[in-house]
């Protein structure tokens, strides 16, 4: 099979979730079907594309002019586009026309069986009317992120960007999912979400995986008393989980543990997030490995209050054999189970009672743990992953 990968925004680094999920499922794709990437992302001095020329048949990529993030440059598009009654995450990559351009002529050059678009970002640049099978892979309901951003955000002017966004995603996703030949969400809820739209017989669920021989137990001796928290913080239901969890639960964890602290691992921090940065608070900003930091933590939180789609770091911290503390959400449409091998509580009080509870009981900490390795050792291969992919995606090839 030949397949077009058309993803927005970049493949690597791999520090962020989506990009881990797609390069996963590519490399699996690719060793055994033909695979042409297609990616357009902000530019950036340095560029590791090149490198990836190595796993697929082809590697295309568009650097753009894109705004510094967080600049008054992106901060003045975002404006105009909001205006405009488009989505400022969509619609920056439409700016452009060298995106469709480029994109019209590889599909011009070459007998593709399949294009898959990747998140809902790059949909705008597909042409939706070709008669080459096309498949939505949606890692999330996006609209649902910013719609429940703006349930829990205090900013109003920031509210406002999030109901905004909400409402034109919204329509970009019902618009888009239902040109699409098939759309595959990572999670049950999310597939009934865009069966809505589409009916059941044009939706699948792919699993989402872990890389369980790079993530693994170490033996390293836990550090008592540390708590970790690991994500791209430029994700806004990461941001909006930091500053809640040490706003919100972190004092009342420390009333009762004093020697108790956190650290916030992961790229891009907000100044507002840094600016947390206290004893008891570390914001490490971007880091080579986050492995170190899992290993030698006695709990990782997942303290989020937003988001969708599936969380892979918490596939991640249970592959190291680590126990974890999520909010429901936070763990939405992962097979775990409460008390098995995860604990969830949502409530600020009850967050800060469990996470007590765990940190005071290395061996509670250790039969989550174990449980948590066993469960992602047997259940959560990313060569399944890609082989569920490959099956969908051949009902409508």
């Amino acid at each position: 099979m030949k397949i077009l990968w058309v993803k927005a925004g970049g493949l690597v680094p791999f520090d962020q979730g989506g990009r881990i999920r797609s390069f996963q499922i590519l490399k699996h794709l690719a060793r055994k079907h033909d695979v042409t990437v297609y990616t357009f992302y902000r530019r950036e001095p340095a560029d590791a594309h090149t490198e990836l020329r190595g796993y697929f048949s082809d590697v295309v990529t568009t650097p753009l002019p894109l705004p510094a993030s967080r600049s008054v440059g992106e901060y003045a598009q975002y404006a105009r586009l909001f205006l405009s009654g488009r989505s400022a995450t969509m619609g920056k990559y439409a700016l452009y026309p060298e995106v469709r351009r480029t994109l019209a002529s590889l599909v011009a050059a070459n007998p593709f069986d399949a294009i898959v678009c990747d998140f809902i970002y790059p949909a705008a640049a597909i042409d939706w009317t070709m008669a080459c099978p096309k498949i939505l892979f949606a890692h999330n309901v996006e609209a649902q992120v910013w719609e429940r951003q703006a349930q829990v955000t205090g900013d109003p002017v920031r509210r406002l960007a999030c109901r905004l966004e909400h409402r034109a995603l919204a329509r970009a996703e019902k618009r888009y999912a239902m040109r699409a030949d098939l759309v595959l969400a990572v999670s049950e809820h999310d597939r009934a979400f865009f069966a809505r739209y589409v009916g059941d017989d044009r939706t699948a669920v792919i699993p989402t995986g872990v890389d369980t021989d790079y993530f693994q137990p170490s033996g390293t001796r836990e550090r008592a008393d540390t708590i970790v928290f690991t994500g791209s913080m430029d994700w806004l239901p990461n941001d909006d989980g930091v500053r809640y969890f040490v706003e919100q639960v972190l004092p009342l964890i420390r009333r009762e543990l004093p020697s108790a602290t956190f650290s916030a691992v992961g790229r891009r921090p907000s100044p507002a997030l840094s600016a947390l940065a206290s004893e008891a608070v570390r914001v490490t900003g971007t880091v080579d490995d986050i492995r170190p930091y899992l290993d030698g933590a006695a709990l990782v939180v997942v303290p989020l209050r937003s988001g969708s789609g599936t969380r892979i770091k918490i596939f991640e911290a249970m592959a190291m054999g680590k126990a974890v503390l999520s909010t429901t959400l936070g763990a939405e449409g992962l097979p775990v189970t409460h008390d098995e091998n995860i604990v969830l509580a949502d409530s600020p009080d009850a967050f800060a009672r469990a996470a007590v509870r765990l940190l005071r009981s290395p061996e509670l900490r250790a039969r989550l743990g174990g449980a948590a390795r066993a469960m992602v050792e047997r259940d959560a291969s990313w060569a399944t992953a890609a082989e569920q992919f490959h099956a969908s995606m051949s009902e409508v090839v």
